[in-house]
């Protein structure tokens, strides 16, 4: 089945560009000017994934994403990809603190972008493959439980909010646990690349994971900070 993708941006020549060269590549695509087409968009049929401008005429492309990623939603599972604007680490931040899965700074090669797609497409995928072809791969660490095939995350039995990326560096620093990772070494173990310099967007990333997993996110006992270097995942866990 085709994966289908919705962009929202007012920028009519670039939709047109990135619309063209994505369907070449074997993806539907659909096209919306605003933030307010682009959720009407999303209630009539829920895209794969949405590649979402910030700046947006008719509302704050941050505001989409919430809409999107909220608590409850029918669409909070839909993969996000943002585009910001290059130099404004801000709205990256905002962004994936409220959940984007990832984001491209503008202007962007086509290639990259088709690249960062697939990628992000790529992890959410794996949860169905997984289930389907059965055998669990279950990490327990004292009262949290990572469930790499099922994709899932648990403490006391209560599950975790995490987005796909935030799954993917959970899992890495797990199958590392009690070894000291930079930030270049973890975004490599999930991204394949190394990480883009200036970019703190990884500091993000493990803020959210730790008010997911930790009793208290402001003194975390299983993701720990070694200053000047990274983080270790703790062995030992309650």
């Amino acid at each position: 089945m085709t994966q289908q993708l919705l962009m929202i941006e007012d920028d009519a020549r670039l939709a047109n560009m990135v619309g063209e060269y994505l369907r070449q590549s074997g993806y539907g695509f659909t096209h919306a000017a605003d933030g307010a087409t682009g959720l009407a968009a999303l209630e009539a049929g829920t895209p794969d994934l949405v590649i979402l401008d910030l700046m947006l005429p008719d509302m704050d492309g941050l505001e989409v994403c919430r809409r999107i990623k909220g608590q409850g939603s029918e669409t909070a599972n839909t993969a996000v990809l943002m585009l910001t604007a290059k130099g404004d680490p801000m709205d990256r931040i905002v962004g994936l603190e409220i959940g984007a899965d990832d984001y491209l700074p503008k202007p962007f090669e086509p290639r990259e972008l088709l690249a960062r797609i697939r990628a992000v497409l790529r992890r959410g995928g794996e949860t169905g493959a997984a289930t389907a072809n059965g055998g669990h791969k279950v990490m327990r660490f004292g009262s949290l439980e990572i469930d790499r095939d099922a994709r899932t995350v648990s403490v006391s039995g209560t599950p975790c909010e995490l987005t796909s990326y935030q799954f993917d560096l959970l899992v890495a620093l797990a199958e590392r646990a009690g070894r000291v990772l930079s930030r270049d070494q973890i975004m490599e173990a999930v991204r394949g690349r190394e990480l883009e310099a200036f970019d703190r967007s990884i500091d993000v990333h493990m803020g959210r994971i730790r008010s997911a997993i930790e009793a208290d996110a402001k003194d975390p006992k299983r993701i720990l900070t070694v200053r000047g270097v990274g983080y270790v995942f703790a062995k030992q866990q309650d």
